[in-house]
């Protein structure tokens, strides 16, 4: 591949591997660390790509991007940020980049999307301006894909469906679409299939005429009319009823809808998003669930990561809660590693809703201005001071009880199995049954001597407290 790309880029290491990637790959690189050296170097030569950070020593990598495409239109750009918001994700998008890459970034994926660019020469229109108080808190990795496929789906009206465990953020997701999206002029209307009784869902999605059904005693708008130029979110999709399931994929095919009780059939302009917490693929295996609508609804998936795949958040998250819960007129908190770290070893189960609900209730009953590790065993019980223990209607505690005794299945696996939920409870069980002999446990549970110790002091674990005494 041949070419010439410019790589503004402030961090000499990053700089390096990535000048020493794209030359292998045959292109010719320059480097620069400023936007003043990034506008002599544009002013003086041709570039096929260019590269840039978005936090440089004189200023903002996206903020000055109207200069570059005034003097290089066709120019694709691909932009690199620390700086990993839905914020930064969405003002790259902005400014007509072909590719967005939080850091750290795959180095392949980077060089794939190079090539790709100078092939293409393609870039995006600038249509959409950047918002401020975006509802999706989290730098991880996890939340970087979902940030990724959001700005690929704004300037299109492609259906999107949204999976994830309840209180994920899948509306704010949807909202996100909408607001940030050519459509954000128009009407945001959301529907709850689990909501609405099964003799009434048609109504509500479709509108009804005047006498359609005993009660009916005035023609009634659906939400599909009312999302005319917008966007209708159908949440928890997969509750609702079959003969209902038909009636959505003949409006989402035809783009026209009929009241329930009427003749006329209506054009709609809407921009379809659906979520929904079930999985859809067994669902339509057992027939209660249309696998035509299925594809009509899987265009674009975007998978959200339950809050325990994604702990790293945890602290984003409850910071920016506290600051809701002040502005809402409750007291103005801060918190502290400790208490943060109590938070992160959480099972979530309600996922970032629960932990919404958790730090309100922090918010309003903490007796000092800063919530400590204390504060989080007497406000949230004492339970929130060990990773919750599995329950026994699952068969989990029996499971977990067996392996430590030696009815384990194969050496090795024990750990893997159980890390997620059960960390605390399993290495007390095999201190426990080794005395609090380290190398025991270690081989008991299959993990390196290296690895318990350090999960023993991340845990704040004392093997000597499990010493036998003789």
């Amino acid at each position: 591949m041949s070419g010439k790309i410019l790589l503004v880029e402030d961090d000499t290491s990053i700089a390096t591997v990535i000048r020493s990637a794209l030359e292998d790959e045959g292109f010719a690189v320059d480097r620069c660390d400023s936007i003043a050296a990034r506008d002599k170097l544009l002013a003086s030569g041709k570039y096929d790509v260019m590269l840039t950070d978005v936090v440089l020593a004189d200023g903002d990598g996206i903020a000055t991007i109207g200069s570059v495409r005034a003097a290089c239109p066709t120019m694709p750009l691909i932009v690199l940020s620390a700086q990993n918001t839905l914020d930064t994700a969405v003002r790259a998008s902005d400014t007509g980049a072909f590719e967005y890459f939080p850091k750290p970034f795959d180095l392949e994926d980077l060089v794939r999307a190079v090539v790709q660019a100078a092939g293409s020469g393609a870039r995006r229109g600038e249509e959409a301006e950047a918002g401020d108080g975006l509802p999706l808190v989290g730098r991880s990795q996890a939340m970087q894909a979902v940030y990724r496929m959001i700005t690929r789906v704004l300037r299109n009206d492609l259906t999107v469906l949204i999976l994830g465990e309840s209180g994920t953020g899948k509306e704010l997701v949807a909202e996100a679409i909408h607001e940030l999206g050519h459509r954000k002029s128009g009407p945001f209307v959301a529907v709850n299939a689990a909501a609405i009784p099964s003799d009434l869902i048609e109504s509500e999605l479709f509108g009804h005429e005047k006498g359609a059904f005993t009660g009916a005693i005035a023609q009634a708008i659906g939400k599909f009319e009312q999302a005319n130029g917008g966007t209708l979110f159908l949440d928890e999709i997969g509750d609702m009823p079959m003969e209902a399931q038909t009636r959505l994929l003949r409006a989402l095919q035809s783009g026209r809808i009929r009241r329930v009780g009427g003749r006329q059939e209506i054009g709609v302009d809407v921009r379809i998003v659906a979520a929904t917490n079930r999985d859809l693929k067994p669902m339509i295996a057992s027939g209660r669930f249309r696998e035509d609508l299925f594809y009509r609804l899987n265009v674009v998936p975007i998978q959200l990561p339950p809050l325990r795949d994604r702990t790293e958040d945890i602290e984003a998250l409850a910071k920016h809660f506290l600051g809701h819960a002040a502005r809402e007129g409750l007291p103005e908190r801060r918190i502290d590693r400790a208490a943060i770290a109590l938070l992160e070893q959480q099972p979530w189960r309600g996922n970032v809703r629960e932990l919404r609900n958790a730090v309100y209730r922090l918010a309003l009953m903490a007796r000092d201005d800063v919530i400590d590790a204390q504060t989080i065993t007497s406000v949230l019980g004492e339970d929130s001071a060990h990773p919750t223990r599995p329950d026994d209607d699952d068969g989990l505690r029996s499971a977990l009880e067996g392996w430590i005794v030696g009815t384990a299945p194969a050496p090795g696996t024990v750990y893997h199995r159980a890390l997620a939920a059960f960390e605390r409870p399993l290495f007390e069980h095999a201190l426990a049954q080794t005395g609090g002999n380290q190398l025991r446990a270690a081989k008991l549970l299959g993990i390196n001597r290296n690895t318990l110790r350090k999960k023993l002091g991340d845990l704040e674990i004392q093997a000597e407290s499990f010493v036998r005494a003789d």
